[in-house]
């Protein structure tokens, strides 16, 4: 049998060509391919160790590197010619490569297998996403930084069970979401720690026999370190599954954040208006404005969910070392940086354009008795036992429901019914701006609060690299 009825890389072993639909069923270039400068980066790094040690020669080495120079800038001009039946990336390159320069593209492969060569790739690429991710994450966060700053004493209703609790300011409520984001960024640069160790030199599970310096390719690599063991190095997908999951929690934020965009852009909140360009409208009802932006980025949490259920899925009951089975990784992580950097870059879009309708919002907030909680605690302050007190909040606001009025509009003498503690100076805090005001602890509403968690905020997001 010829070279060319079968894979030129492995097909010494065998008697007959691969099944044509078996060749298609376990390829992986169509999609693997997104990952040749890894590859190539790799291959240059493994190049120069070999020449290092000695178990390359100058000249090899130095047409190895100018070859692999040469196919990515072929790749980048799209003038390289992908192959099926070369299977995935690596195979691609090499074949490729000792086109080009003869029996010297044929030794690149000393020392090294597949089994690690992949997962190094996927190391090296998931560490330029987590990079890639983070900057877009840094810059939601300043945007959210900035608008908190601008709208620390915008008043707003604060929430529970989605109905008016007490209110806050939308700059605090902005920060809320920051907080949110800087636990996934946190999370994201732990991550990258357990991304950031190299599995070249692991060959197909046992290592190899060839005197390498895995601590130099390392080092050429930007590696913190060799992995310690030849078997997980070339099993272990734990760095794919922790990403997938931070970016789970990552997008479920995401997604919390676009619900409230979606309802307050609505006809029955009214509180923002998402620009245009973030919108989109109606096929049969011209008077329409639907904020397709934040209702996608909400859909799409579903989807990076389900990828963190496949790799564990995929994982659950692989024996050690490499199987096949791991190709499967692939789709699942490459999809999931995908729709992370597209919502992230979606919102670091967005954030800054947003307008609160501030009248609306402050509207909003006198329903719903809102300062219920301040006539109380100004009742404890007078000596009332906090359960006596809220007894006697809970009938103001019967009669505020009976009357339809909020609590700050009633006369003194109609409060007073309910306790002859209550003073005229209750009326300080009973107003949207005396309610807030009173949130003067730390991680408090209060505007002068608000404004200082905005600096911090802003000089989190300036000190990141």
């Amino acid at each position: 049998m010829s070279d060319a009825q079968t894979n030129k890389t492995w097909g010494g072993r065998f008697t007959e060509s691969t099944d044509a639909f078996v060749a298609a069923f376990t390829a992986s270039v169509e999609f693997d391919r997104r990952m040749y400068r890894q590859d190539i980066n790799g291959s240059i790094a493994h190049a120069r160790m070999l020449a290092r040690v000695g178990v390359l020669a100058r000249e090899d080495c130095e047409a190895i590197v100018r070859g692999l120079e040469e196919i990515r800038t072929e790749i980048e001009r799209g003038e390289f010619a992908w192959s099926v039946e070369l299977e995935d990336v690596h195979m691609n390159i090499e074949a490729r490569l000792t086109e080009r320069i003869g029996d010297a593209g044929k030794r690149l492969h000393t020392g090294r297998s597949r089994n690690d060569q992949v997962a190094t790739d996927i190391r090296l690429y998931l560490r330029d996403a987590i990079d890639a991710i983070l900057a877009e994450l840094k810059r939601v966060q300043g945007g959210l930084a900035e608008l908190a700053a601008r709208e620390a004493d915008t008043i707003m209703p604060g929430f529970t069970h989605l109905q008016v609790a007490q209110p806050v300011t939308f700059g605090h409520h902005l920060l809320a979401w920051f907080e949110m984001l800087k636990r996934d960024y946190e999370r994201l640069v732990d991550c990258r720690k357990r991304v950031n160790v190299m599995p070249l030199g692991a060959a197909a599970l046992a290592g190899t026999g060839y005197p390498l310096d895995r601590h130099y390719t390392a080092q050429l690599l930007d590696f913190d370190a060799p992995c310690a063991n030849s078997l997980d190095a070339v099993s272990d997908r734990d760095f794919a599954i922790e990403f997938t999951a931070a970016a789970s929690i990552l997008m479920t934020h995401l997604s919390r954040m676009a619900e409230e965009l979606v309802l307050w852009s609505s006809a029955q909140f009214d509180f923002i208006d998402l620009p245009d360009r973030f919108c989109t409208g109606s096929s049969i009802m011209p008077q329409k404005k639907n904020p397709d932006v934040p209702e996608l980025v909400r859909g799409k949490v579903g989807r990076v969910n389900g990828h963190l259920m496949a790799l564990l899925t995929l994982m659950k009951s692989q024996p050690l070392a490499y199987n096949k089975d791991n190709q499967e990784d692939k789709e699942p992580l490459f999809d999931t940086v995908d729709t992370v950097r597209g919502c992230l870059r979606a919102f670091a879009d967005m954030v800054p354009a947003l307008h609160p309708k501030r009248g609306n919002m402050a509207q909003a907030a006198r329903r719903g008795f809102a300062t219920a909680t301040d006539l109380a605690d100004y009742l404890v302050r007078k000596g009332v036992p906090f359960r006596d007190a809220h007894e006697v909040v809970g009938k103001a606001v019967r009669l505020g429901v009976e009357t339809g009025r909020d609590l700050a509009d009633m006369t003194l003498t109609e409060l007073q019914q309910f306790s002859p503690l209550i003073e005229f100076d209750v009326f300080e805090l009973l107003s949207l701006e005396g309610s807030v005001a009173a949130r003067d602890i730390l991680g408090g509403t209060a505007p002068n609060r608000v404004r200082e968690a905005a600096v911090l905020a802003r000089t989190w997001v300036a000190e990141l690299p």
